[in-house]
Formats: C-alpha cells, sequence, structure tokens
C-alpha cells in the first residue's frame, strides 16, 4: 500500500564490474562470484586487484556522444542513464526538460585525468597540459554532461558524500519530486578512480584487503577473516517519478521509494562512530519516513565493505535496530567496493530483490563474524516476498544515508 509520500522508481541503469545492463549485473549478483581479478595497471603496488567493468567501450555505447572528450566517470554515468531513461520508457525528445531534474554522486572525480597532467606539466611544461584537463577533473560533471545529454532543464546537482553519495542523491532526488519542483528525476552516482595514486593511499590507511588469497575469494563482507574491500568502479542510475505520475501515464513501477534518512557521525575522518549512532539516527529517520516498524524489515542491503571496523559495527547496528529477522547482505562481495556510486548501484539492487522476491548471497562468506547477530544470506540466493527493504551507506567524513524501498 502507497502513502503520500511514495516515490516510484521507473527505471534502472547499471554499469559495474558486473556487468553491463540490468540483466548481466542481477544474474551475476544472484551468482555470488566475486568480480574482482589482478589489474595490469596496478602492477607491482601494494594491492594489485581491483573490480573494473568488463568490456565497457564508450566509442560503441555512445556513438553519438563525443565520448573521448569525457572522463570514465562521466562516460559510465551517461551509459547508466541512458538505460535507465529507456528502461522507464521515456523518449528525452518528448519529456518537457524544464521538468526534469539530474541528481549524480561522485567522489574523486577525474583522477586518472589529473595525474596524468600533473606529469605533462613537470615533464613538458604548462603549455602542453590539456584544455580539458579542468572539466574531465570536475566531478559534477556528470551531473553536468547527463543533463547536456538528456536535455534536463530542471536542477542539475552533484552530490559528495564520499561512499554514501548514491544514496544521498536517490534521497536528495526524492525531495525534488516531493517538494513538486520536478516531475522526473535521475538519481545515482558514478566513479571511476582505480588510479596508482588513489589505490596507494586507499592501501596506506589500511582499507583494501591485503589477503595472498585468489582475487575472487578477498572480498569478504561480515566474515572473520576479512581484511579490507576490494576497490571497484561503475555506476548506478535510477529513474523516480511521483506514485501519481508514473500511474497516469501507466508505467511499470519496480519498487517504491519508501523514506529516506541521512545524518552524520561528527566523529572521524574515516572511522564510523564506534557505537553506530550515526547510521543508526539514518536507519531510524528513513523507517520513520516510510511509516514502516524496524521489525517490518524484510532484507537489507548493507553498506558491508568486508573492513573489519564498519562491519561490526553496522552489523550490530542493524541487529539493534531491526531485531534478526531481515535477511543481510552485502553484494560488495561481488562488486567490489565502487566507492561514490556504491550506494547508488545497491539501492538498484535492492530493487530488484524487491520486484523478483529473491535476496542475493554475500560472497565468500564462509565463516561469519562470532560478534555477530545477523540472518546473513549465503551460498545461494534466497527466494520469498520482500514488501520492505533497506540500503545503507556510510562514507568518509561521517556520512550516513539510508534508503527504504517498498513493493509497488
Amino acid at each position: 500500500m502507497t502513502h503520500v509520500g511514495d516515490i516510484a522508481v521507473t527505471g534502472l541503469g547499471l554499469v559495474t564490474p558486473a556487468g553491463i545492463g540490468v540483466e548481466e549485473n542481477w544474474r551475476r549478483v544472484l551468482s555470488g562470484r566475486s568480480c574482482a581479478a589482478p589489474d595490469d595497471t596496478l602492477a607491482g603496488m601494494p594491492v594489485g586487484i581491483s573490480c573494473r567493468v568488463p568490456g565497457f567501450d564508450a566509442e560503441e555505447l555512445l556513438p553519438d556522444f563525443p565520448a573521448w572528450q569525457l572522463e570514465r566517470f562521466v562516460q559510465l554515468a551517461l551509459a547508466a542513464a541512458r538505460m535507465a531513461v529507456r528502461d522507464a520508457g521515456w523518449d528525452p525528445g518528448r519529456w518537457d526538460g524544464t521538468r526534469v531534474g539530474v541528481v549524480l554522486g561522485n567522489s574523486l572525480g577525474g583522477a586518472a585525468t589529473f595525474e596524468e597532467q600533473h606529469d605533462v606539466l613537470r615533464e613538458r611544461g604548462p603549455a602542453k597540459v590539456s584544455p580539458l584537463l579542468v572539466t574531465r577533473y570536475m566531478p559534477n560533471m556528470g551531473a553536468g554532461y547527463l543533463a547536456i545529454d538528456l536535455g534536463v532543464l530542471g536542477p542539475s546537482i552533484g552530490v559528495a558524500t564520499a561512499c554514501a553519495s548514491g544514496a544521498t542523491a536517490v534521497g536528495t532526488a526524492r525531495d525534488l519530486l516531493r517538494s513538486g519542483t520536478c516531475d522526473i528525476v535521475l538519481a545515482g552516482a558514478s566513479e571511476s578512480a582505480l588510479t596508482r595514486t588513489v589505490m596507494s593511499g586507499l592501501a596506506k590507511m589500511g582499507a583494501l584487503s591485503r589477503s595472498d588469497a585468489a582475487a575472487e575469494h578477498v572480498s569478504k563482507p561480515f566474515d572473520a577473516e576479512r581484511d579490507g574491500f576490494v576497490a571497484a568502479e561503475g555506476a548506478g542510475v535510477l529513474v523516480l517519478e511521483r506514485t501519481r505520475d508514473a500511474a497516469a501515464r501507466g508505467a511499470t513501477v519496480r519498487a517504491l521509494l519508501a523514506g529516506y534518512g541521512t545524518s552524520s557521525d561528527s566523529h572521524h575522518a574515516t572511522a564510523p562512530h564506534p557505537g553506530g549512532l550515526g547510521i543508526e539516527r539514518a536507519v531510524r529517520t528513513a523507517l520513520g519516513d516510510a511509516a514502516v516498524a524496524p521489525t517490518s524489515v524484510d532484507h537489507v542491503n548493507a553498506h558491508g565493505t568486508a573492513t573489519p571496523m564498519n562491519d561490526l559495527i553496522e552489523g550490530r547496528m542493524l541487529h539493534r535496530v531491526l531485531g534478526g529477522r531481515a535477511a543481510v547482505t552485502s553484494t560488495k562481495g561481488v562488486t567490489g567496493h565502487a566507492l561514490a556510486a556504491a550506494g547508488a548501484i545497491e539501492a538498484a539492487y535492492t530493487v530488484l530483490a524487491v520486484q523478483h522476491g529473491v535476496m542475493p548471497p554475500v560472497a565468500n562468506l564462509k565463516n561469519p563474524d562470532p560478534g555477530l547477530e545477523l540472518d546473513l544470506v549465503s551460498g545461494e540466493p534466497r527466494t520469498g516476498r520482500v514488501e520492505v527493504a533497506l540500503s545503507t551507506s556510510l562514507g568518509f567524513g561521517g556520512h550516513n544515508a539510508a534508503l527504504v524501498f517498498t513493493a509497488a
């Protein structure tokens, strides 16, 4: 049953290490097989594996757009957005662009171009620096180029709340629809920053797994032997509309965005609050916004980074707030951690779980952390009616966001 604040999810677009397109993504995520693999560009680095989008060809997917001008995170976002718009049944040439908005998250922008052009500056001088440096580097250009490509004349907003960016973008889009500012909003996030410098920084701070296991067995959220995440790239975009507008045009509704909550830890630059109080506030706010009792949540797609601290803190919070009924997964075991894009990608997977009544397993979960009292989905996908699902995201800087999706 809908209530006045519900927002319809009418389209999804996914370009991730799990594949290009929604169906390919869903098959891989349900398989529970990790996408992590050795990365030639990271040869000789402390961590030499990552999760990259396989077979992504910008010229093929964006043949009518000068893809060579765009940083990879923008290319991924454009491809995902076009998919989402088609999935929603919209023709951008026929909509009222003044009533359409874009909210797209990103955190590290065009890190690859910045590193490359910094080398050019040092080695060849300022006259050789590319005139595209700034527009390829700026993290807002994902949102900007989506608006240019799709004829969006309403708000075009770039969101940067680190690894919570994707979920923050979806929640911000919800607010634009509820306020009447827009009738349609494309919401999501993209990231592609698997550079030697960025990866060195993540490794140095202890965020990345140093496991010597085969790459496909390294990412293991909620496992007792987890030791960090595998970095990834990707993009996820959702098309959101008010339920009455979607019904009026006869759109297929995949699920409803019923609640959103956000908060700040005000604790530490990289570590979550040790009691999980920040993400708890976001979850409770989202559940209250959706008018859903905590014990009614059927499924959680958790942030679940596979870092020792995050999984323990988040897992204890989920049990404290929801009890033991919800079936919990982390799809980062399959996709790796796509940083800013993670929340959007996982929101899409949560929508698919609600729509199809199937919950993905946690990849590589062999020995669940004994300090957690969670009903973790492992081994095989779990089937069952999913009326209410929760997706959680946490980001450096103490950013938290939670999204509640319900069956249409």
